[in-house]
Formats: C-alpha cells, structure tokens, sequence
C-alpha cells in the first residue's frame, strides 16, 4: 500500500492548495453556491454531519478521493475488518468491531457472545439489587482505556440509569482520586469493579489494593461478593480474592475496549437491553464504514479532511465542543483514541514521516467553552478547527434552556466562519468600552478574521443507539487518517518509556539515591524525598 505523500494525488493536491487551498474563503464560497449546505452535508446511521463550513471544494474532495483509492484505503479496511493483522509491531488483528457484531455475523462470533451473555446477566442482577441489601454504588478501577470510554458513556446515557445507584471512577494513582470517594461509601453496599487486561497495571492495582484494604477495614470480608474483575489473568484475579471476572481478547485494543467486557459498569448503568442498543448503534456505523461508496462514507471523508487540514494547511490542533451536557467526557476520551492510535512519527517500515500527523485534540462542552476557550478559537492567532456536536431533543423538560443551547451552538459555527471586519465593527457602539478610547483602534480589537473551519455533526437524540454510532464514527476516521498516512493506529509503544523509567525511580523515593540520574532528575529527587 502506498502512504499519502507517495501518491500521484498528492502531488496534484499541493498543487491546488497553492492555486485555491491556501486563500480559500468559506464566506465567497456560499455566495458562490447556493446549494452547499445540501451538496457537503452527509447522512450516516444516528448522524447527520454538515461539512460546509469547511475550507474544502468539489475538487479538493476528487483530489483527496483519488489520493484514498492509490492509497488503497478500501482494501485496507477490508483487511482491518475481517482480522488480518493490523498491528503490525505485536503481530495481532484489531477486531473491536467483532465485539458489537451480531451473532454469527463477526469473527469469533461464539467466544464474544458467549461473554456478553454472561456479563450482561451478571449486570442485570447487580443492576436491579440495589435494594436493602444490594448495591447502591459501583466503583470502576482502572485507566486509559479501561477508564475513558465507560467514564464517558455512564454520564452521557445518565437518562438511562437506575437512579438507586451511583457510578463512580477512579482511574488516577493519586490517592487523592480514591481517598475521598471511600470515606462517602458504605462498604456493605457498595461493588467495585477491577478493570485491567494483565492485572498488573501500576495505577489500577494500587487503587485496587487501597479499595479492597478499605473494605476490609470496614468491616467487610466477602471480598468475592464486592469485588468484580474485567480481565484475562482469571488467576492473578483470584489471588487477589476476585472470582466473578469477565475477560476479553489480545485482539482488543485498550482504546477500543469499552464494548468488550470492560463496558460492565456501562452495563450496570442502563442494562442490558440498552448495552445491546450501543453495540447496535456502533455496528450500523460499521456496515456504513464497510459498505458505503468512498464519497459518501462519513469515516472516510472525516479522515480524508483531517490529512488536508493537518498536511496542507498546517492545523495542529481540533478543538471539540459537544453541546450537551452528558457528552463532557467526549473530548478526554477521543484524546486518547486519536492521540495515542496516531501520534507516531514513523511508518509502518519504521521510515521516518516527512509531515505532521495526530493533531492535539482538546475541548468542553458548549455552552462552557464559549466562557474559557472561545476566545482563541475567534481572534486568536492560530486557525484552529472547530467540531460541534448538538442534540436535536434533550431528555429533560427544559425547553427553553435547550434552544438557547442549540442557538449558542449555531450562533458559533457561524460567528467562525463570518466574522466582523473593522469598518462593521467601527459602526457599532461598545457599550463596556473605555470612554474616549480611540474607536478606530477599537474597531481593530472587535473585529474577527472569520473564515475558520467547523463540523456540525447533529444526532436527533442522545441515546445508546446514536452515541454507538458516534463513537465508532470516531473510532473508523482515526483510522482513515492512520492508514493514509501509513502508521500503525493501533500499538503505542510511546507509553512504555515512562512506564520503565517510573518502575526504576520508584525505590529511588524510598532510598535517596541519585546515583546515575541527570542533574535534574537527581536534583527533582532530592527536593522531593529530603
């Protein structure tokens, strides 16, 4: 397969961006064509994407197509789908799409199932004992990807939770993170969930340690009842006193995880019959991904539109702002799944790459951000993109507070784009404005450049079904981009360094000894530990 920069299509797409990409305006754009909106929105399973308000035309979308066929992109999906080895550097295939695949529909079909039908039956019994004698709290332990995507699917889905329990996370080896959750739990009533795929993992095991003491200290001592594990070491878990554990496969990435077992605390939360729903809602997006002619699938062209804006225009940075409330974990969560699957610097032959690749992804909920952040995205110096996401029908009876949601989120999207020029601004009165300030100066610190890029990706609700949907959408446009820029997406070897170095300061803490350390390092020791 050939990687982007390699093909012909590149050659001809830096070409147009010198000729019409660098200077293309989005505001002369729809006065030149009326029927842009309809011609760059697209319909995927549960989302409607409008790309419009992007720096992108009719031939910078052949151009960018073209580049996706000699890159082979289909054939590479293909592959991705049905098990080849995707993971190159550890030998393994990538099949979180099996995971949600209906039975005898996805490869090793019997094995998913048969672990979904016993983790869904033992959520549903957690699930409705929260009276007198079951479980009011659930407690997930774990991090990265067996924290991020049920730490952010229980408060989105919240509209589907059994309000007798509370879930909680603890992912951060701080014991700051943990401490103050114990002292508001009652140990008899109370269930904690051990999430790691070795039950070796630094953070999830100390937290661990520091729960089960805790419930001991309580006066708790069946361990077995009170404590679950998500994992494939069944026989670490025992040691530790866990006998109800859930595991999952080498085929599973961390990130892509949370439709495997490690989704039992989702499952808690709103049941088995909704967990099903979210599957079925990513594997819609998976036969839309799939099936869907390159030109109208939504995972291709957002990939396609992230090698333009990273490559070509030179954007570092996406900024997303999910209006609605329970989507506030989104943007850590896709950190995490575009970040760690993209941020490489080599090829998949290990060639060291000529351009950029994962931008940085950041972002809050609207209408939050408006209040922190927005002010860069608006008059900063950098044009950074800008993805909304907005709820059609909320699941409260606020009617009046969701449409000044949904008007701040569309007031946005088209402030970026139009902007103010100086002699607009010049016009107007500034009520807060200094007396006697110059008003031609003024004028200059009211304008706003316009002509920055967003998406408006809108679900008519937000339910299992289309937050499935969204998240695999996400899932296969980290790919689309990955595999044109011919990395591997899906190992993370850069996580290992810090991991080895820590294990090696670790008895350093207890001992003093700055022997070998650079200065910094043994001089940060010393502060930390005399």
């Amino acid at each position: 397969m050939k990687r982007c920069d390699e093909t012909q299509a590149w050659g001809a797409l830096k070409g147009h961006f010198e000729a019409h990409g660098r200077d293309f305006d989005l505001r002369e754009a729809f006065e030149r064509d009326a029927g842009r909106f309809a011609a760059m929105s697209f319909e995927a399973p549960e989302v409607f994407a409008d790309l419009s308000k992007n720096r992108i035309d009719t031939a910078t979308w052949h151009f960018l197509l073209d580049m996706a066929r000699e890159c082979g992109l289909e054939a590479q999906r293909d592959a991705l789908l049905r098990g080849d080895i995707a993971n190159v550097t550890e030998g393994r295939a990538v099949l979180h799409t099996a995971l949600r695949a209906p039975r005898g529909q996805g490869p090793f079909s019997d094995e998913v199932h048969s672990v979904l039908d016993s983790m869904l039956a033992y959520a549903d019994r957690v699930r409705s004992d929260s009276g007198n004698s079951g479980f009011t709290d659930i407690v997930n332990i774990g991090i990265g990807g067996s924290d991020l995507g049920p730490a952010m699917v229980v408060p989105a889905l919240d509209a589907y939770r059994n309000p007798a329990q509370q879930l909680h996370f603890v992912s951060n080896v701080d014991g700051h993170d943990i401490a103050p959750l114990l002292q508001r739990l009652d140990a008899k009533k109370t269930l904690f969930i051990v999430a790691s795929k070795t039950f070796t993992t630094q953070e999830t095991m100390a937290n661990a340690r520091a729960a089960r003491t805790w419930f001991v200290q309580q006066g708790g001592s069946d361990v077995a009842r009170h404590f679950a594990a998500t994992t494939t070491n069944v026989k670490a878990a025992a040691e530790f006193g866990i006998h109800t554990t859930f595991g999952f496969w080498d085929w599973v990435g961390g990130r892509y995880s949370l439709w495997s077992a490690i989704g039992l605390p989702m499952a808690i939360a709103i049941g088995s019959a909704d967990f099903r729903a979210l599957l079925a809602g990513a594997h819609a997006m998976d036969r839309h991904f799939a099936h869907t002619p390159l030109a109208k699938n939504l995972p291709v062209l957002l990939g396609l539109l992230d090698v333009w804006y990273r490559n070509f225009h030179g954007f570092t940075s996406r900024s997303v702002a999910p209006y609605h409330q329970g989507l506030r974990r989104l943007p850590a969560y896709l950190q995490q799944l575009e970040m760690e699957s993209n941020g490489k610097q080599v090829d998949q032959q290990g060639r060291a790459l000529p351009f950029g690749t994962s931008p940085v992804v950041w972002g809050e909920p609207g209408t939050n951000g408006q209040h922190a952040y927005f002010q860069m995205l608006h008059q900063g110096t950098d044009v950074i993109p800008v993805e909304f996401i907005a709820v059609k029908t909320p699941s409260h009876g606020l009617a009046d507070q969701h449409d000044k949601l949904l008007a701040n989120c569309l007031a946005q999207s088209q402030a970026l784009m139009l902007g103010k020029s100086a002699a607009a601004a010049f016009t107007e009165k500034a009520p807060t404005a200094a007396a006697g300030f110059d008003p031609a100066v003024l004028a200059q610190h009211r304008a706003f450049p316009g002509n920055r890029p967003s998406t408006t990706f809108v679900l008519d609700a937000l339910t299992p079904q289309s937050l499935g949907a969204l998240i695999a959408l996400y899932e296969h446009r980290v790919f689309v981009s990955g595999a044109l820029w011919g990395i591997n997406s899906f190992d993370q070897w850069g996580v290992e360094l810090g991991k080895a170095l820590c294990n090696a300061l670790l008895p350093r803490l207890g001992t003093g000894d700055t022997t070998g350390l650079d200065s910094s390092t043994a001089g940060l020791l010393k502060r930390l530990t005399s």
